[in-house]
């Protein structure tokens, strides 16, 4: 992982606003809106690092960000960048969507499944992130048949090696998400390879091509105002993307909130907790149309919002508590994992791909 198992003395009184008061700003922002310990470590960016108990580090918009929270408070510090007041909080608004009322929905989505109701207390404040299309994208091309731990360390790579330097923070490196220009090289796939990324190599370097030579960067973001069978449609003509990975990036990244990633784990809890009888022995594209279709009817337009807090694995329902030395069960890494239990695994326990 990026810092190391222990917080130094330094690195957490850094990562304290009553310490460095003049560095910090906050906003308004309860727990019942946003909880950074569900939603950060949850698999949908594979970008933050818990680096001191309740304090998380990471890279969003091409700078790197230190966040807390105190009570009803979101705290936040920037290094190595100018920005004023208004600026970051709009980055922050934008990323977590906090314009949108989350609290309303979870009473919207008890009303209309008591299964969500009871999942819902046990997991406050888990909201959809807004992320970069093409960061998010390239990030979930190298989901494939993995695990948070390995996807991260995957990121992280790919990072180091094609993306901008930002800053350096306890002698370890920040880096920007690589430019789509950076995966565009002749020799990228190789270096991907290199790097771990097997088989998605060519999907990464292939995507990328791909869209420099079509929509563009500028183009793969209009997909935000298109319709979502369109958005989805053009997803899923690039190299390595299916139809889960093309309803990630809908959802996280195209303002699609009626997304709904269906994976193994969410056809059978649609069968075996909603009585859903769809499909034979496999997850068929047609049984996956009508899962996605069945959660949008019973959860509405945000379907894929109610999806990420109700639908943990049998066993995992536990209340997550704040912890710095044992990872958090949360509701993303159903949705974004391919196997839960590896994904507990101390990350240098893995194999590279």
């Amino acid at each position: 992982s990026l810092f190391s198992s222990q917080p130094s003395p330094a690195r957490f009184l850094r990562d304290a606003p009553s310490a460095c008061p003049s560095l910090w700003r906050w906003l308004p922002c309860p727990p019942a809106e946003l909880r950074l310990d569900l939603v950060l470590s949850s698999g949908q960016s594979f970008r933050w690092w818990e680096s001191s108990p309740g304090a998380w580090t990471g890279v969003l918009g091409g700078r790197v960000w230190t966040l807390r929270q105190d009570g009803d408070r979101l705290w936040y510090t920037v290094y190595a960048a100018k920005l004023n007041a208004a600026e970051t909080e709009r980055i922050l608004r934008d990323y977590f969507q906090l314009d949108v009322g989350l609290s309303a929905l979870y009473h919207a989505w008890g009303a209309a499944d008591p299964l969500f109701r009871k999942v819902a207390n046990d997991f406050p404040g888990v909201r959809v992130l807004r992320q970069d299309p093409v960061e998010c994208l390239f990030s979930f091309i190298c989901t494939s048949n993995n695990h948070i731990s390995r996807i991260t360390a995957m990121i992280e790579r790919l990072c180091q090696a094609f993306g901008r330097r930002l800053c350096c923070l306890d002698s370890r490196p920040f880096h920007a998400f690589p430019s789509l220009s950076a995966l565009t090289g002749a020799d990228a796939e190789a270096r991907l390879r290199a790097l771990g990324f097997g088989y998605r190599a060519k999907f990464v370097s292939g995507s990328a091509r791909a869209i420099a030579e079509g929509l563009g960067p500028e183009g793969l973001c209009q997909l935000r105002s298109a319709p979502y069978a369109e958005a989805r449609r053009v997803l899923c003509a690039l190299p390595g993307v299916g139809a889960k990975v093309a309803d990630c990036v809908c959802l996280l990244s195209l303002d699609k909130a009626e997304a709904v990633p269906v994976d193994t784990h969410v056809w059978q809890i649609a069968r075996q907790r909603y009585g859903v009888a769809l499909g034979g022995k496999s997850l068929t594209p047609r049984a996956y149309q009508e899962i996605g279709d069945f959660f949008r009817e019973l959860w509405g337009p945000r379907a894929g919002w109610a999806q990420a807090v109700s639908t943990p694995l049998p066993g995992t329902l536990v209340p997550p508590t704040p912890s710095y030395t044992h990872p958090i069960i949360s509701p993303f890494q159903v949705l974004f994992c391919a196997d839960l239990r590896k994904g507990q695994k101390p990350a240098g326990s893995q194999h590279q791909a």
